[in-house]
């Protein structure tokens, strides 16, 4: 039985079915050394998404991290993200992925939400991409760890390397959007990164 428990302790669940975000993840944890088999939600296809009923980004991911803990057996991780504007008091946050009434239309969100800051000077464009990661025991015990990436908005859209509002927020340092950056820069700087790699500490701790 111990040995079961061992072995069952090194699997996690991200819950996601963004085959790139299970990339990200195990090649973090792989890098800090955390032999963690890492598999995504679509492993489960059983398993139905859990709808993000929480008023911030900590609590949407314990949500989503919590149920796939509890519905598999096995620790889980998960993330929620999204723009905070500066003269928005925040907005669109945690409402980033349906801003414009629809969820997923990247497009309507961002005409949307030029529209509301079309008359800002660039002084007062300020934004930030913001990413909370959680990680879900099956008994209950939780880590949550944030990150953000600071920058400016642009009142264009620009690049076609990203999704969502990456063609018009310019990472501080950067003179191109995060649409612009090559993966690999992106994963460097970006906030889900950040808040996945501040992660790595709770995963050693609760299963190494």
């Amino acid at each position: 039985m111990a040995a079961q428990k061992a072995q069952k302790a090194q699997k996690l669940i991200l819950a996601t079915r963004n085959v790139g975000k299970v990339v990200e993840l195990r090649e973090i944890l792989g890098e800090a050394g955390l032999g963690v088999e890492l598999v995504g939600a679509d492993a489960y296809p059983e398993i139905p998404d859990v709808a993000e009923t929480g008023i911030t980004f900590a609590e949407n991911a314990l949500l989503k991290a919590h149920a796939l803990a509890r519905a598999t057996g096995f620790p889980a991780v998960a993330d929620d993200s999204g723009l905070c504007v500066d003269v928005l008091g925040g907005a669109p946050g945690i409402f980033s992925a349906r801003w414009a009434g629809v969820h997923g239309d990247d497009k309507a969100n961002l005409d949307l939400l030029l529209a509301q800051i079309g008359d800002i000077a660039p002084p007062n464009r300020g934004a930030h991409f913001a990413c909370a990661a959680a990680l879900a025991l099956p008994d209950g015990t939780e880590r949550v760890v944030t990150g953000r990436l600071l920058g400016t908005l642009r009142y264009q859209p620009v690049g076609s390397n990203g999704f969502g509002y990456d063609p018009i927020l310019q990472p501080e340092g950067y003179e191109i959007t995060c649409a612009e950056l090559t993966p690999q820069q992106k994963n460097a700087i970006s906030h889900r990164g950040q808040a996945f790699r501040g992660l790595v500490p709770a995963v050693r701790e609760l299963l190494g």
